[in-house]
């Protein structure tokens, strides 16, 4: 690992963040939103950063690359049947993350005293990436 100390504007780290490959760009955004959730914490509750923490926990990357790949092959209508199988599998399982990731941020709603999309407004939060499939 290289320690390198420099100032860069939020434009130049914009341009490095492009250039990188997808499960290295899910890396780097679920570094940067645990980064961005320590530091809330610090100016709120405990229970507040668990729920944070939760609600910034990223989908395994190996379940989302796989999930894609079936997508690929089931929009050219390629997929067999165990391959469809599968997919199944991985879309309820995504469904089952994505339900426990919006039921704490009713929960961190409900702490704040706020609506949620108010909340999700507030941590600039939007639908899954998975919601157009």
């Amino acid at each position: 690992m290289i320690n390198i100390q420099a100032e860069v504007s939020v434009d130049v780290l914009a341009k490095a963040v492009e250039q990188l490959q997808e499960a290295e760009l899910r890396q780097f955004t679920a570094q940067v939103l645990a980064l961005n959730a320590k530091r809330m914490a610090s100016s709120v509750t405990q229970e507040e950063a668990t729920l944070l923490l939760q609600i910034n926990t990223p989908l395994p990357a190996d379940v989302q690359r796989r999930f894609d790949e079936l997508v690929v092959k089931r929009d050219a209508e390629t997929l067999d049947a165990e391959e469809y199988a599968e997919l199944l599998r991985l879309t309820q399982q995504i469904e089952a993350f994505d339900v426990a990731r919006l039921e704490t941020l009713t929960k961190l709603a409900a702490l704040r005293g706020v609506t949620l999309p108010e909340l999700m407004c507030q941590l600039e939060i939007g639908p899954p990436a998975d919601a157009s499939v």
